[in-house]
């Protein structure tokens, strides 16, 4: 191995189940409101996290999640509403509590290292209630979790971004919180290094037992970390569950769309079907003659030989590996469909090819959603 991969990250984590355990405490927010000026950021949002669970807050830029966990932590005080940890109110009418006594642990986007401070330095930032020996224990095991105890007497500014990262993970870790908030904490990475930091990453929180909040826009980053995802758009909770709830059952079309790109195709209600020129497909929610979106994710799609299923012509085809993106024209749609197809496409582009759609990936919502 090089010493290049050995900085980029991919080597010498610590031991699994040496992080240490902390106490989780739950986490509530009971109608919280924050507001700037005009700007409602959040709107009457609820929820519990309980302990030891390790939720997503996922959406886009300005949806109010970082917005959210600024007051978790006690950065921001909401317009109206309570934050409880466990049974006292950290947050709301009748008390403020600073976020030094919070029993928070913060991780930041851009992971706040203090460069005139080496990295045992930084991680000792948050341990200054215990005597200097004991600190210093505790955050040589956290950078020993890790795996960068033997860069203890370095400083931030020679580490690569994925080793920046570690000793923020280790910064955040050392007092044993019960509480860990993290806002986008693998969005500076590149992918293949994030991949393998992120599941480090959540073997040691799973190892520390911690409660965890982590905010990502990136809907397979939460799907492959989280207990339960939290989506949001415009300051409120749009939908709630595991990513199976989310993924296969989708609250409304912004839901659907934020976990797939999908053909979408004008329909027509009639008998509790959705008619569109792909066919009929089931639709009891929809009320009759109404306008509905009939929606096929690229992977419900296989190419068959011609005459086989619905017509339809090879415009493109292009190798990703594992799977095939094609285009396929079919009469009167508009726009080419996209499948994302496993199986060698036996057919050159121009040629003509039958379309098999598999019902599971299809759904159907009403034209007017979001």
């Amino acid at each position: 191995m090089s010493a290049a991969q050995s900085r980029a990250g991919f080597l010498r984590w610590g031991t699994r189940g040496t992080a240490g355990a902390s106490i989780a405490a739950r986490l509530t927010f009971e109608n919280v409101v924050q507001t700037y000026g005009p700007l409602n950021a959040l709107q009457d949002v609820s929820l519990t996290v309980e302990p030891g669970e390790l939720v997503c807050l996922l959406g886009h830029s300005g949806c109010g999640k970082t917005t959210l966990l600024r007051i978790a932590a006690g950065v921001e005080a909401p317009t109206s509403g309570r934050v409880l940890i466990d049974t006292l109110e950290a947050s709301g009418p009748s008390a403020f509590l600073q976020p030094e006594n919070r029993g928070i642990g913060l991780m930041f986007q851009d992971y706040a290292l203090f460069p005139h401070l080496t990295v045992l330095q930084n991680v000792m930032f948050g341990l200054k209630d215990l005597p200097a020996r004991d600190a210093e224990a505790s955050a040589r095991r956290a950078l020993s979790r890790v795996g960068l105890d033997h860069y203890a007497k370095t400083y931030p500014h020679t580490l690569s971004g994925g080793e920046q990262q570690r000793v923020a993970l280790a910064r955040s870790i050392a007092p044993r919180p019960g509480i860990l908030l993290m806002d986008e904490p693998f969005s500076n990475l590149d992918r293949r290094m994030r991949d393998a930091i992120r599941d480090e990453t959540v073997a040691i929180l799973r190892e520390t037992r911690a409660t965890t909040i982590v905010v990502t826009h990136d809907p397979e980053e939460a799907m492959r970390i989280a207990d339960r995802i939290v989506l949001m758009r415009q300051g409120r909770i749009v939908q709630q569950g595991t990513a199976e709830d989310l993924y296969l059952r989708p609250k409304d079309l912004f839901a659907a769309r934020f976990f797939c790109d999908f053909n979408e195709l004008p329909a027509t209600v009639s008998n509790g079907q959705a008619l569109c020129p792909l066919g009929a497909f089931p639709a009891p929610h929809l009320p009759e003659g109404s306008d509905a979106i009939v929606c096929l994710r690229p992977q419900g799609i296989r190419l068959t030989p011609p005459g086989a299923g619905l017509p339809g012509r090879l415009l493109s085809r292009r190798f990703l590996g594992e799977v095939e993106l094609v285009q396929v024209d079919v009469p009167n749609i508009e726009s080419p469909l996209q499948a994302r197809v496993h199986d060698p496409v036996q057919a050159r582009v121009g040629q003509d090819v039958g379309i098999a759609i598999d019902l599971k990936d299809v759904l159907v919502f009403a034209a007017s959603g979001p």
